[in-house]
């Protein structure tokens, strides 16, 4: 954990996909004493670690439940309904942190109260495998205490950032939480562009896929820029020269991906509640 930044009580609320990704991570690093889960599912998985207590709903929480955060993984079509009583635990002392997309913190704080120490941040899908990236918003209730701790929680699913403007997680939103569809994307149609050129499909999908995950680690390891390491494998007049005519002409690639980032941008927006 970093700088040992701990919970007493954590309430996690709702244990999907996401949720239980956090889960995993607060597990293993320590992060709170206590967890206690509200998923109507059940997530049966957790349910014989002791430090871990599973309930449907808010209701079966015990009455001296004071928790040090209440985390929101809830669906945003589900969180109107689902947050009203959760407003008991509106104090000074807890911080919400919410990572439902597109529901702003005056959204929330309708429903938690205008005194409510707020967090909004927005994760990526790698949070699956530990390797998100996470930007996060506060409103003007949260102590320094509270980020550090948002910050330890986050940390079990990978990289956090802040912003002090809520308005830019819309493009948070469209460049990290959108993000990894459009390298999927990237992956599928190099595998079959491979394909069209006579590769087997088994044999296309293995090389892009593993060119995409190399190159992206060799980014994140390398203090050199993308685009120096984009020169380092260009040379002039050959292959991937002749390739990258095409994807930096005025309507390549990067025209492109400005204007996807764009639409996704608004598309947030429209959204935002």
């Amino acid at each position: 954990m970093s700088g040992d930044v701990k919970a007493g009580t954590l309430v996690l609320v709702g244990c999907g996909q996401m949720g239980s990704a956090m889960l995993r991570g607060w597990l293993a690093s320590g992060a709170a004493e206590r967890f206690e889960i509200i998923e109507p599912a059940g997530p049966s998985a957790f349910a014989d670690n002791s430090v871990i207590s599973l309930h449907p709903d808010v209701a079966g929480l015990p009455a001296s439940c004071q928790p040090d955060a209440v985390v929101l993984a809830v669906k945003p079509q589900a969180m109107d309904e689902v947050l009203p009583p959760y407003r008991r635990f509106a104090r000074p002392e807890t911080v919400f942190l919410s990572i439902a997309a597109g529901k702003t913190i005056s959204g929330l704080a309708r429903h938690l109260g205008d005194a409510a120490a707020i967090v909004r941040c927005m994760p990526n899908t790698p949070a699956a495998i530990g390797r998100a990236i996470t930007v996060a918003c506060a409103n003007a209730h949260v102590t320094e205490h509270q980020r550090a701790l948002c910050d330890a929680l986050l940390a079990a699913i990978g990289e956090s950032a802040w912003v002090a403007e809520e308005g830019l997680l819309d493009a948070v939103t469209a460049v990290s939480g959108s993000g990894p569809a459009y390298v999927f994307l990237l992956i599928e149609a190099l595998a079959e562009a491979g394909c069209k050129m006579g590769l087997s499909p088994e044999l296309a999908l293995r090389l892009a896929r593993s060119t995409v995950a190399g190159s992206g680690e060799l980014a994140v390891r390398s203090s050199d820029p993308p685009s120096r390491l984009r020169e380092n494998v260009t040379s002039p007049g050959g292959t991937t020269r002749a390739a990258l005519d095409v994807l930096m002409s005025s309507d390549g690639l990067s025209a492109l991906m400005q204007r996807a980032v764009a639409a996704a941008t608004a598309r947030s927006r429209e959204l935002a509640s």
